[in-house]
């Protein structure tokens, strides 16, 4: 007996694999002067506990209050727990800041009439419906066998999981699932800093609109070879635009911070305040 529940056990723990891997971010530029990336992207993140993988998903893609009309195949991806999977997709403006090396990048868009779409990768909406499935079988709502995952955003998407949608999409913020996943895109989403991450942890630190006004960098046109910063500040990374750092604290705690050797251009400063995560643009001359 105790080598069927065992059985039985392994055959839960397979079938529900698929299930940890979920949409967990999602950003859309605004194609002008406001976006902070220049390309839209889905984040998908295994919240489960253990290794899951996919094979023969795609994303499928639909306007608020509309049918699902495209979609992308995804390549076969297995991810440990807490990895993220970085997807690239349509280019938003091609002047803002690149991010780092994607996971994917779709090549080829499908239309659900059988056409292939001129675009390289999904254009997102403000609002609209994403969908995670299993096979390239059209979604027509929320819930389904081959339905791993579903966020409608913005107020006007007709489809969501839960209570409501998700917020809405803009060129300076995405949004972000804060909860594993209580199948709710109200209450599993928030409106977030834009920092996408692929799956070896790299990260393209932007400027987080909540903080930026405090101004902790003190003399963001760097002249002198020294970041000065308005108060003491911890976990200090300097990214370049291809989301690379280039210089770091070497100590838990800094008020100042020396680039000696970091070339002109530039970058983007991150780092903790009060526990609270920071960024801003800086200028080297």
């Amino acid at each position: 007996m105790k080598k069927i529940f065992t059985i039985i056990g392994l055959i839960l723990i397979s079938s529900s694999a698929n299930a940890q891997i979920v949409i967990s971010e999602i950003y859309r530029g605004s194609g002008n002067s406001e976006s902070i990336v220049k390309n839209n992207y889905i984040l998908l993140k295994n919240v489960g506990g253990f290794s899951a993988s996919l094979s023969g998903a795609t994303i499928q893609y639909a306007q608020e209050g509309g049918s699902f009309t495209q979609y992308h195949t995804l390549p076969t991806l297995t991810l440990g727990p807490g990895q993220s999977y970085l997807i690239k997709e349509t280019v938003s403006s091609e002047d803002d800041v690149d991010f780092p090396a994607a996971d994917f990048a779709p090549t080829d868009v499908v239309n659900f009439n059988g056409t292939l779409n001129a675009s390289k990768g999904i254009a997102l909406a403000t609002s609209g419906k994403i969908a995670l499935v299993g096979n390239t079988t059209m979604v027509t709502g929320p819930t389904g066998d081959h339905i791993l995952d579903f966020v409608g955003y913005g107020p006007m998407a007709n489809q969501f999981e839960g209570s409501g949608p998700a917020p809405s999409l803009n060129g300076t913020v995405a949004i972000k699932r804060i909860a594993e996943d209580n199948n709710d895109n109200k209450t599993d989403f928030v409106v977030s800093t834009v920092q996408p991450v692929n799956s070896l942890g790299n990260t393209q630190a932007v400027v987080d609109t909540q903080n930026v006004g405090s101004g902790f960098v003190e003399n963001a046109f760097i002249k002198n070879n020294v970041i000065n910063f308005v108060t003491e500040i911890k976990d200090v990374k300097v990214f370049d635009k291809y989301g690379q750092v280039v210089k770091k604290s070497t100590k838990n705690a800094v008020i100042t911070l020396d680039v000696t050797g970091v070339r002109k251009g530039d970058y983007i400063v991150t780092g903790t305040i009060n526990n609270e995560p920071v960024s801003q643009r800086i200028v080297k001359d």
